[in-house]
């Protein structure tokens, strides 16, 4: 082996060393991930599963209202970010095992065993509301971010209300689980949805103006303090 020869094989090898080490390096934290947590109990099954079809409830309400209202480009953009929401929880369902209540991808429809008759329900309900005006549409989007953060981070009523051994907002959601794994998915849920809140609140106080926005589901003080006020 000339020395050229060798140069060029040297370099390849330390080639092939780096990537090696980049990749082990890029899998490294995900190895990890739940800290100790394999497992889910029922309430965060439950509470995990639900947001699945929330997510989906977000998208599909934006899909249709950005059909509705196609100058109003905001639907189309947060639309996008709402699937990649329900992906997200949707992997998150993968990776414990547990069933997607979403059998059917149509917008509008919602499959869930346990919830899907009250996103049914609420999907048409804000459709309705969001046909009035596009205005109003666009409270529609702000309402279903500040739901989607009350959500989050509690159990939700329906599910409260539901018998299934869950008797309290505290019994679920990003303040009850232990879990990193999922406490990391919530996070990221909840940075989406307050982008998405203030991207909303932006475009109704262009017509209502600014500083008028009231809360709709959170309180006052919680939508003054993402909007920075």
């Amino acid at each position: 082996m000339n020395i050229n020869d060798f140069a060029s094989y040297a370099l390849a090898a330390l080639i092939v060393f780096m990537v090696m080490n980049v990749a082990h390096a890029e899998l490294a934290p995900d190895m990890n991930i739940d800290d100790g947590d394999s497992t889910l109990d029922i309430n965060e099954q439950t509470h995990l599963v639900f947001m699945c079809e929330e997510e989906k409830l977000a998208r599909d309400v934006y899909i249709t209202l950005g059909i509705k209202y196609p100058d109003s480009r905001i639907f189309g953009y947060i639309d996008d970010s709402e699937e990649r929401h329900k992906c997200a929880v949707a992997d998150m369902l993968v990776k414990y095992d547990i069933p997607n209540p979403s059998t059917n991808d149509n917008v509008g429809v919602f499959t869930g065993e346990d919830y899907g008759w009250y996103f049914t329900g609420k999907y048409n309900e804000l459709i309705s509301r969001g046909s009035v005006s596009e205005l109003e549409a666009l409270y529609v989007g702000a309402f279903i971010e500040e739901l989607d953060m009350l959500d989050i981070n509690q159990c939700p009523k329906v599910i409260v209300e539901t018998e299934n051994g869950i008797d309290d907002e505290s019994e679920c959601g990003k303040v009850y689980t232990g879990n990193a794994d999922i406490q990391r998915l919530y996070g990221s849920l909840l940075e989406g949805s307050e982008n998405h809140l203030r991207a909303y609140v932006s475009n109704i106080e262009k017509q209502i103006g600014a500083g008028n926005y009231e809360a709709q589901v959170l309180t006052q003080d919680q939508v003054d303090a993402i909007l920075s006020r």
